[in-house]
């Protein structure tokens, strides 16, 4: 039974829902997310220009190799943000802003401490990395120039994922497209200085991502500071305590599992598109940028669903999750449905401006039709994922995404033998649809029970 305090918390919680939760509140939480994904990818066209202007190939390959070593290396630890954001939300839907901003505490050291873990053993993580990955010496020796910088900027880019999804749970999302903004727009200046300007090739590059990361995170922390009111202010007792520790510990071990399973799936993907040639190899990663920017859209939605999921479950109030579940699934559902008839109308056209090459255009018009169906196939398990990460039912997740891997790969094995690609895709597809069965089979427990 409540006690009248928690009973008085609830209701005020309950009064701010029952005021605000509506598909245009959910709106306002999404769209500053999703413009905050779409300035993510001019930054790497910007990297590519710099460098791809200076006469050397190897130079453009090695940081090429180098973001893709990044991008897992990061990836991996996203738990950071969706577990403090998950956590956030709970506490402030229980009206306990001190065991929110102390779980931020914990999310910023971990960061931190994993970082400086990444710069110790830098050497060894950065020769065991271009040994997996392979190239040609002049594309290594950029690679690792590019590396060793890089990899100062862990401690900061592992603790603004704290700063991101502390920010996300208190559905401060204009704030988190603020910094993001920050962070690339100055990573994009810096690269001309550094590289343009100061002719410091990969190196410049390098450097201009640690410092843009220093100063966004500088910033983020400035920020929540200010936000932050004294009576928030938590103690070193607080922030330690063993039992949030150890819940905290246990939801991001599991969310990082299915993470990991996540890079994996898409990993395969990849190398087993490189088996069937060259031109399926390029065709498959034009088709993949479809994929990609329709999740940019996605994920707005899919966040959206974490924090008011969270505040809801933390505020134990059951009808407003079935309402913010109803929300999402009403607006991703036609946001994909419009993504998907976009790409249908525009496909062929952005094929030939990706590239000229004559075969690789044809052979992506082949496929086109699986990266058209992408949006409406994959919206269902981003928006569950955000769900179950908002109610911290992160075993349920864990499970069903392992499930989902195993499928995916059983009808790899069946249908690439038959359909060559089209078999590949199908498999990416029916990895999708996986993972939404499985996690909908979980739902009835979401809806119907709050931890």
């Amino acid at each position: 039974m409540l006690s009248p305090c928690q009973h008085s918390a609830n209701l005020t919680v309950r009064s701010l829902f029952l005021k605000s939760l509506s598909r245009l509140h959910v709106l306002n939480i999404a769209w500053p997310i999703i413009l905050s994904n779409i300035s993510t990818p001019l930054l790497g066209l910007v990297d590519t220009a710099v460098i791809g202007n200076l006469g050397s190939a190897s130079l453009l390959g090695g940081i090429a190799l180098g973001g893709v070593i990044f991008s897992f290396l990061f990836w991996g630890f996203g738990f950071l943000r969706m577990g403090t954001t998950a956590l956030t939300a709970q506490a402030v839907g229980a009206d306990d802003y001190r065991e929110a901003f102390s779980g931020f505490i914990r999310a910023a050291s971990i960061g931190v401490s994993i970082g400086l873990i990444f710069i110790l053993f830098s050497g060894w993580l950065g020769n065991l990395s271009l040994a997996i990955l392979g190239g040609s010496e002049p594309v290594e020796t950029a690679a690792k120039q590019y590396f060793d910088i890089r990899i100062l900027g862990a401690p900061f880019s592992l603790t603004m994922l704290a700063v991101m999804g502390y920010l996300l749970g208190l559905q401060e999302t204009r704030s988190v497209l603020m910094l993001n903004l920050l962070l690339n727009g100055l990573n994009i200046a810096l690269d001309l200085i550094f590289v343009l300007g100061f002719d410091w090739g990969v190196e410049g590059v390098a450097l201009a991502t640690v410092c843009a990361e220093f100063t966004a995170l500088v910033a983020g922390l400035y920020l929540i500071y200010k936000m932050t009111p004294k009576t928030a202010r938590t103690t070193r007792r607080e922030v330690f305590d063993l039992d949030k520790m150890t819940r905290m510990f246990k939801v991001n071990r599991d969310i990082m599992t299915r993470t990991l399973c996540l890079i994996f799936a898409f990993a395969w993907f990849t190398d087993q598109g490189a088996g069937q040639g060259d031109i399926t190899l390029a065709a498959n990663a034009i088709l993949m940028q479809f994929v990609t920017f329709a999740a940019f859209f996605l994920d707005g939605f899919a966040l959206a669903s974490e924090t008011l999921i969270g505040a809801a479950t933390g505020a134990g109030i059951q009808t407003e999750i079935n309402l913010a579940i109803r929300y999402v699934f009403e607006l991703g559902s036609l946001t994909a449905l419009l993504t998907s008839t976009s790409f249908w109308l525009l496909g062929p056209s952005v094929v030939d401006f990706l590239t000229n090459v004559p075969e690789v255009r044809l052979e992506a018009r082949e496929y086109l039709i699986w990266a058209i169906s992408a949006p409406i196939v994959s919206v269902w398990c981003y928006l569950l994922d955000g769900i179950f990460i908002g109610a911290t039912r992160t075993v349920e997740m864990r499970n069903a995404m392992i499930a989902s891997l195993l499928f995916y790969l059983g009808v790899w094995y069946l249908a690439v033998p038959e359909f060559g690609n089209h078999g590949l895709w199908l498999a990416l597809h029916s990895y999708f649809v996986a993972r939404a069965i499985s996690l909908l089979y979980y739902l009835p427990s979401v809806q119907r029970n709050v931890d």
